[in-house]
């Protein structure tokens, strides 16, 4: 009788902590159907400088872009010409992105090169095994403005590519498209939290961009 009644309080114990044990983690495949997406990121004011920015338009083709295939690439169109009129009135360099394999004339004739805007390819980061780097360096580019579309394609790549090779990158979120509204969102809210990059890509819009002559 002695040893149950020193065994009641240990077996009372242990049930207290079998109960205040809390449930074990959950994975995001329990998760999925409950997570909320976070709040909108802050967009940010930025003043650039003419003579050392470029525009990147990145993979604006007609395979891609089209109201049947790319219906939100297609919607962006007009956003995306808007910064084509603004940089070329200010001078800006504009460089643009194809896929190997392509030529200009792939190109949507909307928001095609014109004169001697230079033309570069590439997969994913478009710095990769292209000039690019080289045209911006030779140009004496430190800030890129980058537009276009397969946001977590050639967007997410190229714009982490650009911030680690030291150019100040600013990623115009309302020129900017992929193929539904979560990849869009997930692939901008990367520049919010991610490792090295978050917080430091700037997030803007085309009326928040001035410049400084």
């Amino acid at each position: 009788m002695v040893c149950v009644r020193k065994l009641l309080p240990l077996a009372a114990f242990a049930a207290v902590l079998v109960y205040a044990a809390p449930a074990p983690a959950q994975t995001i495949i329990d998760e999925w159907q409950s997570v909320k997406a976070p709040p909108a990121p802050e967009f940010k004011a930025v003043t650039v400088d003419p003579k050392t920015t470029a525009l990147l338009v990145l993979d604006l083709i007609k395979q891609i872009c089209t109201n049947e295939r790319g219906p939100r690439c297609a919607s962006s169109l007009p956003k995306v010409k808007n910064y084509l009129d603004e940089a070329r009135a200010r001078g800006l360099l504009v460089v643009y992105s194809l896929f190997p394999g392509l030529t200009v004339a792939d190109i949507l004739p909307e928001v095609a090169p014109k004169g001697n805007e230079p033309i570069i390819t590439g997969e994913l980061d478009k710095f990769e095994g292209s000039a690019l780097d080289k045209i911006l360096k030779d140009k004496g580019i430190k800030s890129v403005i980058i537009i276009g579309t397969k946001s977590n394609g050639a967007i997410l790549y190229t714009a982490t590519t650009a911030f680690i090779r030291g150019y100040q990158t600013i990623l115009a979120v309302d020129a900017v498209s992929g193929t539904s509204p979560y990849i869009e969102q997930y692939v901008i809210y990367n520049f919010v939290s991610a490792p090295v990059v978050g917080g430091k890509v700037i997030l803007t819009r085309n009326d928040m961009i001035k410049f400084s002559n």
